[in-house]
């Protein structure tokens, strides 16, 4: 069983950075692709940036391009999330989940889910 738990958010000021990590546990994360979601709150829970399996990475918010970029550590079986140039509307508690090799951004397709953490950004 694979379980995933996030960590790194906390309070940043606007135009600063943050590295969330989302660290694996159970199952070895090498088969797995990541996506990093968001959830703001009364708002739906939007995908936001993927790793594959082998590495190939997919943007899905377009208000983050350019800013966000997500990378994965297979031996330490942890993927992470740097961001910079942080936002006001990057407030949200950030999920990692994982599904199978391919990357998505459809919520009802990840099989494993993290707890999430909060990322608050001051104005």
């Amino acid at each position: 069983q694979l379980q995933l738990v996030e960590s790194g958010g906390g309070l940043v000021q606007t135009g600063g950075s943050l590295r969330l990590s989302c660290a694996a546990s159970g199952v070895t994360l090498e088969h797995y692709a990541i996506t990093w979601f968001r959830q703001a709150p009364g708002k739906d829970r939007e995908g936001v940036i993927c790793i594959d399996s082998s590495g190939g990475t997919t943007n899905y918010a377009d208000s983050v391009k350019g800013r966000f970029t997500i990378s994965r550590d297979n031996a330490k079986n942890t993927v992470y999330l740097q961001m910079n140039s942080l936002k006001p509307e990057d407030t949200a508690v950030y999920y990692c989940a994982a599904q199978n090799y391919y990357c998505s951004d459809y919520v009802g397709w990840m099989d494993y889910w993290g707890k999430g953490t909060l990322v608050n950004v001051l104005s």
